[in-house]
This record gives structure tokens, C-alpha cells and sequence, in this order.
């Protein structure tokens, strides 16, 4: 068996996965941010969560 200096494609492989998931976490990250902006955003306006006064009838 010839062995093959691999040490490229495999570091190349571990740094676009690593970016991966740093793009993810990121992306993660910036829609929690939105997502509560929006939810103060409406609690401000009046709207009200359904957790809040149990289910009405």
C-alpha cells in the first residue's frame, strides 16, 4: 500500500466544517436576537402570549 500525504484535504475538510458550524451558530445566534425583538415588539403593542392566561373559551 503506497501511503498518501492526506494531511491537505484533511485539514481543508476540518476547516470548512469548522466554518460550517460557526455560520450556523452565528446564524443561531442572529435569529434568537430578532426573534425576541419581535416578540417586545408585539408584547408593546398589546398582543399578549397564549402561556400567559391559560386557554380561554
Amino acid at each position: 500500500m503506497i501511503a498518501v500525504d492526506s494531511s491537505a484535504f484533511v485539514l481543508s475538510a476540518y476547516g470548512i466544517s469548522a466554518l460550517a458550524l460557526l455560520l450556523v451558530a452565528g446564524w443561531i445566534v442572529f435569529d434568537a436576537r430578532r426573534a425576541r425583538r419581535e416578540l417586545a415588539r408585539l408584547e408593546a403593542g398589546g398582543a399578549r402570549r397564549r402561556s400567559d392566561g391559560g386557554a380561554r373559551r
